[in-house]
């Protein structure tokens, strides 16, 4: 594979490599080191790409795991708990935007269900991609899927809840 064929096939991927770990270390910086480490290795084992029939799959399954071996360390994962705020802090927060409050709820989802939401609601991806993304049974993803609205959905109703109220 050369440099053309290269930027053709796996180069095209960067946005969504760079969104998905983005969704899951929560960081700009951390992000891009997994997207240019990714690429790095991407490009080493060039010549082996081909063998892939899914090469968004494998593509994405790689970030995932980068991340996932990012995060098991402390001080990623120190810096991963304190972004998060308090299911409490939302109501008190000075923040009037809906989209960054609901992409707070997202970010509060448990792992699974967090990463679901994103690769089928923000990357579009189907069912069947997902489950090839994430080694999840098909089922699964779709449980994990809709427990996820759910979770965001009554968040959503809480805080609407919230401000419709008068003092």
């Amino acid at each position: 594979m050369d440099q053309e064929t290269f930027r053709e096939t796996v180069f095209v991927f960067r946005d969504e490599m760079y969104r998905f770990a983005k969704r899951f270390l929560l960081s700009t910086d951390e992000a891009q080191d997994v997207v240019q480490d990714q690429m790095m290795k991407f490009w080493q084992m060039k010549d082996r790409l081909q063998q892939y029939t899914n090469l968004r799959a494998f593509v994405l399954k790689c970030v995932k795991n980068e991340c996932l071996n990012r995060l098991k360390h402390q001080e990623v994962r120190m810096n991963f708990a304190s972004s998060e705020y308090d299911r409490k802090d939302y109501c008190t927060s000075e923040i009037n935007n809906l989209k960054e409050q609901i992409i707070g709820f997202i970010d509060k989802l448990p792992e699974k269900q967090r990463m679901v939401m994103h690769l089928k609601d923000v990357e579009e991806y189907n069912v069947d991609e997902i489950s090839d993304i994430l080694a999840m049974e098909t089922n699964a993803v779709r449980v994990n899927l809709m427990r996820a609205r759910q979770k965001v959905k009554e968040q959503i109703s809480q805080l609407m809840n919230y401000e419709n109220r008068t003092l």
